[in-house]
């Protein structure tokens, strides 16, 4: 296409890129944790970020929701640049540990409360109660985190996320401790804000979750890149022609089956 050519329908239509990293890189002392990685994610993608341990994958994280800086690269969130205009940057995200990270002494109910305040979220309590239903924590709304159980911790630490309605989510491996119905709530739960037009990157080693809920797959071996694409063609590339291969299989294929 010549350069001055108008852009077709088709480049029109395209979802708006939400989160934009370029060129991440992440050096702890003399260790590249992260080595020159860029990807993109639209308005109602779900991003599978995998790899085996130590591939990088919390690094990517922490480093593209602002918890940790970048040793190089460029990021942006919903338009923002992470680095030069991080308030605003910040304030369109959420992210989600594997460890919920909670106030020994706010109930449930004050968890939310608090959270409202820090994000200048009005008349909270109308987003927070649904929130509280949709988790089914609503009866615990009184209760301190110490009698919550390991998945009701988790659940209120999700909900606490994302009482400020962020356009861009990052999970971290998102469902330690819960039972079945804790799970399937939060797998409705991502796939719900996606189609409401979130950005969100889900990193798991439950590839059967992550075939189920995410569009696209970020595959990281030492730091780098090694695989990236929509989840039809990481299939596609990896599968040898056989039908119905799962994204367990595809992920031995293209690391070799090994972690080092």
């Amino acid at each position: 296409m010549l350069m001055n050519e108008p852009l077709t329908n088709d480049m029109q239509s395209l979802p708006k890129a939400l989160i934009e990293v370029s060129g991440l890189s992440k050096l702890y002392d003399q260790f590249l944790a992260v080595k020159d990685l860029s990807f993109t994610v639209r308005s109602g993608e779900v991003l599978g970020l995998v790899g085996p341990n130590g591939a990088g994958k919390t690094t990517t994280l922490r480093s593209i929701s602002g918890i940790i800086p970048p040793t190089r690269g460029s990021i942006s969130i919903a338009g923002h640049d992470l680095l030069t205009d991080t308030i605003n940057a910040k304030a369109s995200l959420a992210f989600f540990p594997d460890e919920p990270r909670l106030f020994d002494y706010l109930t449930v109910r004050q968890h939310l409360a608090f959270v409202a305040r820090v994000y200048g979220v009005e008349n909270y309590q109308t987003v927070a109660q649904p929130l509280l239903d949709e988790f089914e924590i609503a009866d615990k709304a009184d209760q301190l985190p110490g009698v919550l159980s390991r998945g009701m911790k988790q659940k209120l630490a999700i909900a606490c996320g994302l009482l400020h309605t962020p356009k861009v989510m990052f999970f971290d491996e998102p469902l330690t401790g819960l039972d079945p119905l804790g799970i399937r709530r939060i797998k409705n739960s991502i796939l719900q804000r996606a189609r409401a037009g979130a950005a969100i990157v889900l990193s798991s080693h439950l590839m059967h979750l992550l075939e189920e809920v995410c569009t696209h797959v970020l595959i990281l071996k030492r730091g780098e890149k090694l695989v990236a694409g929509s989840m039809e063609e990481v299939v596609a590339q990896f599968s040898a022609g056989e039908s119905h291969v799962s994204l367990e299989e595809i992920f031995i294929r293209a690391t070799g089956g090994s972690e080092h």
